[in-house]
């Protein structure tokens, strides 16, 4: 990935300490020298905040900042696209797997801020479907739902939230017997995860009292949730699951979203060996999916009239990679819901890896 040049003058100190980060006006700094690196651009400019005496440059507000290897976060954003996997990524970068990971992790924290920047924030004035997409962490014993809203007009994905589930449906005695001893050892999932996860959904998306027709399937957890979420006044209409997929289904929006979730993602094919071994790893990477999805990709692959972010009036033309991925977000300026700031900080434990590192980087976005 080429690094664009950073804007001529630093917008605001990067400090979080420092009354200048989050309200600019009025503030000072000074060049205080260059420094040179061996990536692109070789010579960057060095300044200092002339309240807070903190240094930083150019590359501070990059999104490359602190890479060293920037030219792989393009290939990379690209290859969780495509279905690929972090083994067949790192193998076409001649890179190691960890650092393809540590990329996709980046990728999926700004991502987060990026996608919370844009999406409407006073309300959905459109109906909305949500239904849960399964898939699994670690093993087939671990499954768990994202549960999604989508715009049904605008296909716009708002929001997600992913709840882990006790495995069901059909299964031999051993495979039993092996749940059994799961669950003796790192205890059972809450039965109403699903109901609080669409309900803090609900909430999130939509926080403020307003009128909402929601479509779901028949899930008995969808009223329970829409209880919760008191605030909102929500038309509730439901369809069969079992009814045909089609763009005349009230629920096709999300359909069509988990639909494309599986085809571009290679750790929630069906049967697959790609699967995420931690809940969280697939979370930025859903983070990812969902900014491509709502800003990048053409609402219509026959029509290329516009994105569902342009469907809502949310940007004017369809964004390019390069323009997502430049400019660095700091989660100190862009403050996110509590639920998806964990999501942030990595906070999400899975029950077999119960001591999976958090984001705790000082100088990584």
């Amino acid at each position: 990935m080429t690094t664009t040049p950073a804007p001529q003058a630093p917008p605001f100190c990067p400090n979080p300490g420092c009354p200048f980060h989050a309200a600019p006006e009025g503030w000072r700094y000074q060049r205080d020298g260059y420094h040179s690196r061996k990536a692109a651009p070789h010579r960057v400019q060095r300044y200092r905040c002339c309240h807070c005496r903190r240094r930083f440059s150019d590359q501070t507000f990059l999104l490359t900042y602190w890479l060293k290897r920037p030219e792989l976060l393009l290939p990379t954003f690209h290859g969780l696209l495509s279905c690929s996997c972090l083994r067949q990524i790192a193998r076409a970068q001649e890179c190691s797997p960890q650092t393809v990971l540590l990329h996709a992790n980046r990728l999926g924290r700004h991502c987060q801020l990026f996608h919370e920047q844009l999406r409407p924030k006073d309300g959905i004035t459109e109906s909305v479907a949500m239904d849960g997409f399964f898939s699994f962490e670690y093993s087939q014993f671990h499954p768990t739902s994202y549960n999604v809203l989508v715009g049904r007009k605008s296909y716009f994905l708002h929001g997600f939230t992913v709840t882990e589930l006790r495995r069901s449906g059909t299964m031999t005695k051993a495979q039993q017997a092996y749940r059994k001893e799961n669950e003796a050892r790192l205890g059972k999932p809450d039965p109403r995860g699903t109901e609080k996860d669409c309900a803090e959904l609900l909430c999130i998306v939509a926080p403020k009292p307003q009128s909402l027709v929601l479509h779901t399937d028949e899930h008995r957890d969808y009223p329970r949730a829409i209880a919760r979420a008191a605030h909102l006044d929500i038309t509730h209409r439901t369809i069969s699951s079992r009814a045909a997929r089609t763009p005349a289904n009230p629920i096709f929006s999300v359909n069509l979203n988990d639909m494309l979730t599986r085809h571009t993602g290679a750790n929630h094919k069906r049967e697959t060996i790609a699967f995420p071994k931690r809940r969280q790893m697939a979370i930025w990477r859903m983070a990812v999916f969902m900014v491509w999805r709502n800003y990048m990709k053409w609402a219509s692959e026959r029509r290329h009239h516009d994105t569902p972010a342009m469907r809502l009036g949310l940007t004017d033309h369809r964004l390019k990679p390069r323009e997502v991925l430049t400019t660095r977000l700091f989660p100190s300026r862009v403050r996110l819901p509590e639920r998806w700031s964990e999501y942030y900080w990595g906070k999400v434990k899975s029950r077999e890896v119960p001591n999976g590192r958090e984001h705790a980087l000082k100088y990584a976005a």
